[in-house]
This record gives structure tokens, sequence and C-alpha cells, in this order.
């Protein structure tokens, strides 16, 4: 029996984007509730990844990934910003008005793969469950919800969620701290215990 061949780089790089890029777009969207320029903000991070860092060891692409993400959102914040402060106008504030979509459910999206055959009260209950604490998640300061975020969502540890979110592990353990007494006690007011 003849050895499989290895992957080439650029096959290797193809798979580590595959895996990457759904939890990239629900974080993405989970940030800035645009799922269209989370789009378009996963897109440009996967191509700056390949331009500049397609010759990087693959070890390196999760945490290089990351952070040229965070980059891309903070980016994104930064330019609604200054679109904002320039541009605002009666139009702008019609147009933003009538856009009615629905918000996106990540938490529910994420859990409905894995609900399986529980019954119909156990799974209105988890759903309602997961919808409180996606709000009391949006609901917490910017910085502190991408802490949170890549501390227990990414599973990144405080040196690489430091390096993603450009900061010191100090402020990413602060963050951190603040964001889970922050869930606790708002999902405690709701009569939710985890």
């Amino acid at each position: 029996m003849t050895p499989l061949p290895s992957p080439s780089p650029e096959e290797e790089l193809d798979d580590f984007l595959r895996s990457v890029e759904r939890r990239a777009f629900k974080r993405t969207v989970y940030a800035v509730r645009d799922e269209d320029a989370a789009l378009d903000i996963v897109q440009d991070s996967m191509i700056r990844l390949v331009q500049s860092y397609a010759d990087r060891p693959p070890g390196e692409w999760p945490m290089l990934f990351q952070r040229i993400l965070s980059n891309a959102t903070l980016d994104w914040f930064r330019r609604q910003k200054v679109r904002n402060a320039v541009f605002t106008n009666i139009g702008d504030i019609e147009a933003s008005a009538d856009d009615g979509e629905g918000d996106f459910d990540l938490l529910e999206a994420l859990t409905a793969e894995d609900a399986g055959t529980e019954g119909a009260d156990d799974a209105a209950s988890r759903t309602e469950t997961l919808a409180q604490i996606e709000d009391e998640i949006a609901r917490l300061p910017a910085r502190q919800r991408e802490a949170f975020l890549l501390r227990y969502w990414e599973e990144l540890d405080v040196a690489e969620t430091a390096a993603a979110m450009g900061c010191s592990e100090g402020s990413v353990k602060t963050h951190c701290s603040r964001a889970v007494q922050a869930l606790a006690k708002a999902l405690q007011l709701r009569g939710i215990t985890l």
C-alpha cells in the first residue's frame, strides 16, 4: 500500500482557511451586527493572511489570522465612525430606519446542529436561555465582549488573546473577569444560573 502524499503548502493553507471561516464569520457577525460587512471583513482577513503570511509555518497561521481579523474588525468600526461623522444626512438616517432585517441569532445557530433527540420542551427552554445569554453578551462593552469571545469562544489562551487584541495579558484578564462578572450578574437577574 502506497502512503498518501502530503498536502502541498497551498492545500494546507486552503484547509486552514476552510477550518476557520465559519467561526470567524460568526464571531465577526456578532461584533459588527451586519452579515454583509462580516463577510467582507473575513474575506479581507483571509486575503491578507494569504498575501502576507502564506510562507509562514502552519502553526503560526491561527494566531496571525486572529490578529488580522481583530484588526480588520477594528478598522471597519473606525471607517464606520468616520463615515457616519462625515456623511450623516437625512437619507442615511431614513435608510437605517428602513433596514428591518432580523438579527442573526448566533447561539441558536450554533446549537441547532447539536439539538439531537431532546424533547420539545427542553429544546424550547434551551433556545430561550441561549437567546438571553446572547443578548447579555451583546450588551457587554466592546473590549470585554472581544476578550470574552476570544477566550471562551475561540478558546485562545491569555497570551494568544492579548496578541490578537493588541493589549497586555493583564488587560485580557481584567476584561474577561469583568465580562464574566457582568454576565453572571445579568443572567442571575434573569433567573438563569449556569
